[in-house]
């Protein structure tokens, strides 16, 4: 059994990495000031792990979090690209500065293999049909800006001081426990409780941009396989996806077809710092890191909207 600390932990994908770490009997430590992780997220765990409320920026609460860790498992953030651009400032000072104050306390007590959670925000907009890791990155907002950042500094600490740190860049993660109440709710979650509630759910633009939906085990599973890959894979960034193109008004209708209702979306204005196109190469990480999406797309879906709709009956 080892020990791992998994910051943002009571957060949507933290959880599930708490949850599945504890299911393969290792000890679990979380990290989280919860201003967007939720404590409903960990009850059913609360008397199983160790729980250290406190940000990546208080020195007190990262030291005693890190106690006799293995690994970290990196998944506090300030998570949404209208978050940042609304407010730059604190999404730099929660992504970017809680970052490096966590590669550096890891440094000082010794932690050699880091997870990072990256963003495919890092891409942008490329020609690149599929967006693989030796593209040029394109940020479109300060989100982009400081997962991309925070993968540098990754890289960085492990050249030169030996860490092994690896990044998944992360595509458009979706699963239950996704919180619908946010005002930057992500789209899957959005859509599908609006249409439980008998509302039409809201496209901003036309509908057709495309993202590569990501079933949240998928990602679970891409961690894992990080903190076990061999140190000369380290220092890198991998995508963590299915290669699967999706766009807004196709998830609209497989939505609404599991649910069984017909409400047309409403149509807004394209909001600032959204990429148009998204698609995964996951090839690399499966080469480096023996890891590829299980789940696909219709699969997580069929098992998220069931979650949203178990907690509306």
């Amino acid at each position: 059994m080892s020990r791992y600390l998994v910051t943002g932990g009571a957060g949507f994908i933290g959880s599930h990495l708490v949850r599945a770490l504890l299911a393969r009997g290792d000890d679990v430590v979380v990290l989280d000031d919860f201003s967007t992780g939720r404590r409903e997220n960990l009850e059913e765990v609360a008397d199983r792990i160790t729980l250290v409320e406190g940000s990546l920026n208080d020195a007190t609460a990262l030291t005693r979090a890190l106690e006799g860790v293995a690994g970290v498992l990196h998944q506090a953030a300030m998570p949404s690209v209208p978050k940042s651009v609304a407010l730059p400032r604190p999404t730099h000072q929660a992504n970017i500065e809680g970052t490096l104050r966590l590669l550096d306390a890891c440094r000082r007590v010794g932690v050699r293999r880091l997870v990072y959670a990256a963003s495919s925000s890092a891409y942008g907009d490329q020609e690149a049909s599929r967006k693989s890791e030796d593209l040029t990155p394109r940020p479109l907002s300060p989100y982009a800006v400081q997962k991309l950042t925070g993968e540098y500094y990754c890289q960085v600490y492990s050249r030169l001081y030996g860490m092994e740190a690896i990044g998944l860049r992360y595509f458009n993660v979706f699963g239950p426990r996704q919180d619908p109440k946010s005002t930057y709710a992500a789209v899957i979650p959005a859509f599908a409780t609006r249409l439980l509630e008998g509302r039409r759910p809201t496209i901003y633009g036309d509908g057709l941009q495309s993202r590569d939906f990501t079933f949240v085990q998928n990602v679970v599973e891409a961690n894992f396989a990080a903190l076990a890959a061999p140190a000369e894979v380290t220092g890198e960034i991998y995508n963590a996806a299915c290669g699967e193109q999706t766009t807004l008004l196709e998830l609209h209708r497989l939505i609404a077809e599991q649910l069984g209702v017909d409400l047309a979306p409403e149509h807004a204005p394209a909001r600032a710092g959204d990429v148009m196109a998204s698609c995964a190469d996951p090839s690399r990480a499966a080469a480096a890191l023996g890891w590829q999406a299980r789940i696909s797309v219709r699969e997580g879906l069929k098992q998220t909207v069931a979650w949203y709709r178990d907690r509306f009956v």
